[in-house]
């Protein structure tokens, strides 16, 4: 198996490789650069003595004598002297050539080969009757040759002048250059280097802690944090994952605290239940009044236990999106009073005045009778619920144009500021005191938004809570 890939290891082969190629072709390109600069800065030195020694020749009217032979013997007369006189020994040696391109003096003193040099022939085949070579000679030392055709005024060739300088001190120069840009690009790359790899680090010990804490989270430990060190991109994703640890962790705490809730709602009706069976069931009671109280008994609280697990389900199936809903035109005042009127007797029971407030006709809403009356269930238990002995609620409805609103209010114990923002959150409860899975106004909400509404709440604690219930009206082009 192949070593896993790195953040380092990637930047080192794509980042630091690209720096370092693009490096060295710079280097190499202005390395050519200079060199050809270098080589034709001799080349117009050459060029430049070449100049000087035909002007020379001009002034001693070599290329003027009456015959070709004494042309040849004036030019062969004055080579010896003109080499001898060479004022640029130290730098150039100048070689005379006749007209075969057989060197026979020199500046230096040593005639050298007999061989025809290259530049000798570029001459030749020059219209302009010189010609430039770079090479090595027979010592090995690199040099830059210019030979220069002398002619008569006839146009025949009587010798020539080649110019001969070494290169070494320039490829030393060139040399040098090399090593000062090689310096300067290894400081650049190690510059790179060293600031890529503080601030790579920066990232990855950050994501290393990330991915600590990430790990924590799923096995869960969710009071794990992230310490903050930048407030960049790091530091958000840092803040994110404190955020969403933060928030599981609160998920948590109302997952069992919901489970705790339902299972104390769970356990209440059931020990009813169990108890008035083992007494009947015993036949140990004086009384045959008993009997039917306890089948009273038994039969409400099965269908309170019925009813939780029906509003889990209900929950979860509307969570899921496996819930069905059968949308058609619906007569929105008739669901809410016969909600009103299953809900009446409970209220009655705990001596607390529920009041409906009919309106005149309303325009027909497009949703689920089941699902909405369910909605206005869910609302005035928890108006019940949240209400005390004396307290009064009040239902109304009213056309609103292009929507129809429902309000529920209560004179009941109300919402703390802190608890109304999360009211209709799963699981939540505002108070653990009142009856309730905590999932009721979360289902309401759902339904709700499932029909296009929206759901808001007022309250202020110790003196009631109103929740409206906004539903869109059933326009005649509307599709079912």
């Amino acid at each position: 198996m192949g070593r896993k890939p790195t953040i380092m290891r990637r930047w080192m082969i794509n980042g630091l490789g690209a720096v370092v190629v693009i490096l060295l072709l710079f280097g190499i390109v202005f390395l050519l650069a200079l060199r050809s600069n270098y080589y034709r800065s001799v080349e117009y030195l050459l060029s430049a003595r070449a100049d000087s020694m035909e002007n020379y020749l001009d002034l001693l009217d070599i290329s003027r004598a009456d015959s070709e032979l004494s042309k040849s013997a004036e030019f062969f007369a004055h080579a010896g002297m003109l080499a001898e006189g060479f004022e640029y020994k130290e730098i150039l040696e100048l070689q005379i050539f006749d007209y075969d391109g057989v060197v026979f003096v020199s500046s230096s003193g040593l005639v050298g080969e007999s061989a025809v040099p290259p530049d000798f022939l570029k001459a030749c085949a020059s219209d302009q009757l010189r010609g430039t070579w770079e090479g090595r000679n027979a010592q090995g030392e690199q040099i830059m040759a210019l030979s220069v055709l002398l002619t008569d005024d006839s146009g025949n060739m009587i010798g020539g002048l080649r110019f001969v300088t070494s290169l070494e001190p320039v490829n030393s120069q060139i040399f040098l250059f090399a090593g000062v840009i090689a310096l300067i690009c290894g400081a650049v790359i190690l510059f790179v280097l060293l600031s890529s790899t503080y601030f790579i680090n920066s990232i990855i010990h950050p994501i290393a802690d990330v991915n600590s804490a990430a790990r924590q989270i799923a096995l869960g430990d969710y009071n794990s944090r992230i310490a903050k060190q930048s407030n960049d991109e790091i530091g958000d994703l840092c803040d994110t994952i404190n955020y969403m640890a933060a928030e599981i962790a609160a998920t948590e705490n109302m997952k069992n605290e919901f489970i705790s809730s339902v299972s104390h709602e769970l356990r209440t009706p059931l020990t009813a239940i169990k108890g008035w069976a083992e007494t009947l069931q015993s036949g140990d009671f004086g009384s045959d009044e008993l009997t039917p109280k306890g089948l009273s008994v038994i039969a409400g609280e099965a269908e309170r236990l019925s009813g939780i697990v029906e509003e889990l389900l209900d929950f979860s199936r509307v969570q899921s999106g496996h819930i069905a809903m059968k949308f058609k035109r619906i007569d929105l005042l008739a669901e809410l009073s016969e909600a009103v009127v299953i809900m009446h007797d409970r209220a009655v029971r705990h001596n607390i005045e529920l009041m409906f407030v009919e309106s005149d006709k309303l325009p027909p809403v497009l949703g689920d009778n089941d699902r909405l009356r369910q909605v206005f269930i869910n609302v005035i238990d928890n108006a019940i619920k949240y209400s005390n002995s004396g307290d009064r609620i009040r239902v109304e409805c009213a056309d609103m144009g292009a929507n129809i609103q429902v309000v529920v209010s209560d004179t009941g114990i109300g919402i703390s500021a802190n608890d109304l923002p999360r009211v209709k959150e799963k699981f939540f409860k505002a108070s653990n005191k009142r009856p309730g899975s905590g999932i009721g106004l979360a289902l309401v909400d759902e339904i709700i938004l499932r029909h296009g509404g929206t759901v808001t709440i007022d309250s202020d604690e110790g003196v009631g809570t109103t929740v409206f219930l906004t539903l869109p009206v059933a326009f005649p082009d509307a599709s079912v």
